[in-house]
């Protein structure tokens, strides 16, 4: 007889609940032999590398025991600024990027050139 949907859950969940329990014992075993081996040889948290700083650029102590500085990820490098390449009398700057500014068609309004603007 097939089964409907709500016993297959149910099923489901049994099974669930039963690999919990028996993921939970061998966990136990498990911290149980290393709490054993941690006093039997009298390792530490620094030994096993546990300080709790986890910091960048922080050194580490790997398996081996040699003292190494973490890998950290380089920052991208900013971007220079642009030169300016026009500027008026009111000390107003552009690079010549971009949208023109205000004061900059305001100048070529009254009748300056671009040429008039740009920085020498």
């Amino acid at each position: 007889m097939a089964k409907t949907l709500a016993q297959l859950n149910a099923q489901i969940a049994e099974l669930q609940k039963k690999a919990d329990a028996v993921k939970a014992k061998e966990v136990a075993g498990v911290v149980a032999r290393i709490k054993e081996a941690i006093t039997h040889y009298g390792l530490t948290a620094a030994d096993l590398g546990l300080s709790g700083r986890t910091a960048k650029g922080v050194k580490t102590i790997e398996a081996t025991g040699k003292v190494v500085a973490r890998k950290t990820r380089k920052k991208a490098a900013k971007k220079p600024a642009g030169v300016i390449r026009y500027r008026d009398d009111a000390g107003h700057a552009w690079t010549g990027h971009g949208m023109r500014p205000r004061w900059y068609k305001d100048a070529l309004a009254s009748g300056k050139t671009p040429q008039d603007l740009e920085v020498k």
